[in-house]
């Protein structure tokens, strides 16, 4: 029997993360302000998420618990939601940014294939982020600001729920 935490978390997760993507773009592109710098820092994103993954299958390395992962997910939103800097510095912030998040989302959706639960995560990925987007795309007056703080909230939450039930 799997535990409520295992089966809902990453689900939760997953669809968080492909809700928030297009509000995470366009606070990207503001902080970009080139097409050219954008592309970078997408190809920064993936090669990073490309370590990420290769990370969590090196059987050298001790895997810390996914819950930190999710934590430290938490925390580059809540960054992201709360960055007050000159637009000088902006592009530095961004690029460590989009390093720490594309390795974080390659870790976790490396360890995320590996569990019991994926294959029902699968089914049910699509039709929640369906779900999602369609109630997202009738909200007309929130910024992406909140939703990113809103969704850095919430893995901050599904962190320290991981770590509680693990203790």
């Amino acid at each position: 029997m799997v535990n409520k935490s295992e089966r809902y978390i990453p689900l939760i997760v997953t669809v968080g993360q492909v809700a928030v993507f297009p509000y995470y773009i366009i606070w990207l592109k503001e902080v970009s302000l080139t097409y050219t710098l954008f592309a970078w820092l997408f190809a920064v994103f993936s090669f990073a998420a490309a370590w990420g993954y290769c990370v969590f299958q090196s059987e050298k390395i001790r895997k810390p618990s996914i819950a930190f992962c999710y934590i430290a997910m938490g925390i580059v939103y809540l960054v992201v939601g709360n960055i007050n800097i000159s637009v000088d510095f902006l592009p530095y912030i961004a690029i460590l940014l989009q390093v720490c998040l594309g390795f974080l989302q390659g870790y976790f959706r490396a360890w995320h294939i590996k569990q019991r639960a994926y294959r029902l995560h699968a089914v049910q990925h699509y039709l929640l982020v369906g779900l999602t987007m369609i109630v997202l795309s009738f909200i007309m007056i929130i910024s992406p600001v909140v939703v990113i703080l809103t969704f850095g909230v919430v893995l901050f939450v599904c962190g320290g729920s991981k770590l509680l039930h693990r203790g």
